[in-house]
């Protein structure tokens, strides 16, 4: 019979792995708490409408990318969510949630692209996002940013820039679209097929070529914070400002482009140098359009999302420690005669907060196996402690606890009785 495998660009994350899932989703949970945004869990299907309406028809993710198919059942078009901005606000929408005011909320999950897999942009990918509802002001916006830097100090990334640029607003970016358009019809002969396709209806997109033969004319383009009004760049230096009084590195990159017609005003990437083409971590902005275009009530929004497969593959890349969880104690158990009162007391052990691997029968063997065996896979579960339930310590109502770890292997003995007064001894720091 054939063997099944996994879909390629979706892959398995396997212990020890997931425990730097783990980690990296402990830590988010933590800082967001720290912030007062709340969790938010949307479905990974969606109405495929949303995202055209949402994306726009001529984006890649909507032309090339969904995965998106018709219920059998009703016929509705369906689409696995290939970013989770527009299944959150059209949860906002849907439920009013902006009815007494504005809302902070953060989501972990995957999400889906159908493109040519390879490091760091996978199929099914993961993000980690955090969205501000219904809030104007510019202060939101740093605040998003200053939680994000946050987040890389707290996991010890280093050299993670931040690019900054504003879009202003609608009428600002269409005098600057039609500068645009009238400068590269210009340039027509430069520009490549997949620019020629844009020119009219996705046109800030072509700024954001990787084209080396483009690279001239892109920087002659006209530049969008030039065509910003008063109020826009107001915004914009009330950004930059509170960033700089928290000591926040930034530059102005004027390349930094949304393809979506709903940003507006403040865009920003954190990038690295390290992860080659995928250099972006985590990217967001200002979309103060997208709950209306949606259908919900006009309200102003800011949010971003990062690529959890490339934060953890920077920190790899940066050979940063990551813990890996690993047991307080090992349970020895040379007799199945002992299992009933050893069980017992690894679960009051557990209860008390003690973290305990216990030993289980090999495969195919006779009894729980030689204590030579049962001791190495002790050592090798990183265990601080072994509990040894042998036969004369359980007459004697008690259990001896050895140290797998000072190399002496000191070792005392202790009685059942008083478990819940020396089990506090086995817990290594968390």
């Amino acid at each position: 019979m054939q063997k099944l495998v996994a879909i390629k660009g979706m892959n398995d994350i396997l212990p020890p792995d997931s425990a730097r899932w783990e980690w990296l989703e402990d830590k988010v949970r933590n800082l967001m708490a720290r912030y007062a945004y709340r969790n938010i869990r949307t479905p990974i299907v969606e109405p495929t409408p949303l995202f055209v309406r949402g994306l726009g028809e001529v984006t890649d993710i909507v032309e090339k990318e969904m995965y998106s198919f018709e219920d059998r059942l009703n016929g509705e078009h369906l689409t696995l969510r290939p970013e989770a901005t527009a299944g959150v606000v059209r949860a906002v929408a849907e439920h009013s949630m902006l009815y007494d005011g504005g809302k902070r909320l953060y989501y972990m999950g995957p999400m889906f692209r159908h493109e040519r897999p390879q490091r760091g942009r996978y199929r099914q990918f993961h993000q980690i996002g955090a969205e501000a509802l219904g809030f104007p002001g510019a202060e939101v916006d740093a605040e998003l940013i200053l939680m994000a830097n946050a987040l890389w100090r707290e996991l010890g990334l280093r050299n993670v820039r931040l690019e900054l640029n504003s879009l202003g607003q609608p009428q600002e970016r269409q005098a600057h679209r039609a500068a645009l358009i009238a400068f590269l019809e210009q340039h027509i002969d430069v520009l490549d097929e997949e620019a020629r396709r844009r020119l009219h209806s996705n046109p800030l997109r072509i700024l954001d070529t990787k084209n080396p033969a483009m690279q001239a004319v892109v920087e002659a383009a006209p530049r969008l914070i030039d065509f910003l009004g008063v109020q826009s760049l107001a915004h914009f230096d009330t950004v930059k400002s509170i960033l700089t009084a928290n000591g926040v590195a930034w530059t102005v990159n004027p390349r930094l482009v949304r393809g979506m017609d709903y940003y507006n005003l403040t865009v920003f990437e954190f990038v690295t140098d390290q992860l080659g083409s995928q250099g972006t971590i985590c990217g967001g902005g200002r979309y103060d359009y997208l709950i209306e275009q949606i259908g919900g009530k006009p309200a102003p929004a800011v949010g971003w999302a990062l690529g959890v497969e490339r934060v953890l593959e920077l920190l790899k890349e940066q050979e940063s420690a990551v813990p890996t969880p690993v047991p307080d104690a090992y349970a020895v158990i040379p007799s199945a005669a002992a299992l009933p009162v050893a069980v017992t007391t690894l679960e009051r052990l557990r209860q008390l907060g003690v973290r305990v691997q216990m030993h289980a029968a090999p495969a195919g063997g006779e009894g729980m196996g030689s204590m030579k065996s049962q001791f190495k896979k002790a050592d090798a579960s990183g265990a601080l402690w072994a509990l040894i339930f042998g036969e004369d310590e359980l007459a004697r109502g008690s259990v001896v606890v050895k140290s797998l770890r000072d190399g002496a292997g000191a070792q005392s003995e202790h009685l059942l009785d008083a478990l819940a007064e020396w089990a506090p001894t086995l817990q290594s720091p968390r």
